[in-house]
């Protein structure tokens, strides 16, 4: 029961920051401002949905997808540290007028779950920064004598918790920008990409942790056997 309750807190502290639907429901909003109400709701369901399925699926089979590619799990670390802390800073940066440029250029209203995987699922509310967060969790799983179903289950539950937060905010976005109006939501998305800051500290971290690991391995071939050796004998 405490592994389950660490795992369910582990996926849920390193994730919901990252996926953050919170500071994507003011995007998420302004990209179906022509939807109904009735629609942006279902389609908030299936964007959900989509998340679910690439975190768990992420979690599971991730690092077995990157053992048959031969890639490490520091590779992955480097790489989705770099694209969280990009994606953070962009967010912090981002004018408005960008924002809605985008949308003219992406997001036509003809079908309603047109958009629903590319653009809305991915990358606007996982992107490759929380799959590569996802696999890094499911690589470091104990799996003992065989699969860890305690964990599974634990990491499952986690993603249907991300997913329900992602229905609520996005289902509901037309109100909350009601309430708190067009200043209010842009303070919203300024300040969830604000508290992302300690979040990328600690990505930054691993960044650097991840570069000296890799650095000091002996050199090619033999640097396989040394970095990826955890992620190739699972």
């Amino acid at each position: 029961m405490l592994h389950a309750a660490k795992t369910i807190f582990l996926f849920l502290s390193a994730l919901f920051p990252i996926v953050n639907p919170i500071g994507g429901s003011p995007i998420f909003l302004s990209l179906t401002r022509e939807y109904s109400r009735e629609s942006r709701m279902l389609l908030a369901q299936r964007i959900a949905l989509n998340s679910f399925i690439l975190l768990v699926v992420s979690f599971l089979i991730g690092t077995h997808i990157l053992a048959f590619f031969g890639i490490s799990i520091p590779i992955v670390q480097i790489g989705g540290g770099l694209i969280v802390i990009s994606t953070g800073w962009a967010m912090l940066q981002r004018k408005e007028q960008e924002d809605k440029a985008e949308v003219h250029r992406t997001t036509p209203p003809q079908d309603v779950f047109e958009n629903a995987f590319y653009p809305l699922t991915l990358p606007l509310t996982v992107g490759p920064g929380s799959i590569s967060v996802a696999i890094t969790l499911g690589a470091n799983e104990p799996k003992g004598f065989g699969f860890d179903f305690v964990g599974i289950i634990a990491a499952v539950i986690a993603a249907a918790i991300i997913a329900v937060t992602i229905v609520i905010f996005y289902g509901f976005a037309d109100r909350l920008a009601r309430l708190l109006g067009a200043t209010g939501m842009s303070v919203i998305m300024r300040l969830s990409s604000f508290f992302r800051i300690p979040s990328l500290s600690i990505r930054v971290r691993r960044v650097l942790g991840c570069m000296s690991r890799i650095s000091a391995a002996p050199p090619l071939p033999a640097i396989f056997p040394a970095v990826c050796s955890r992620t190739l004998s699972m």
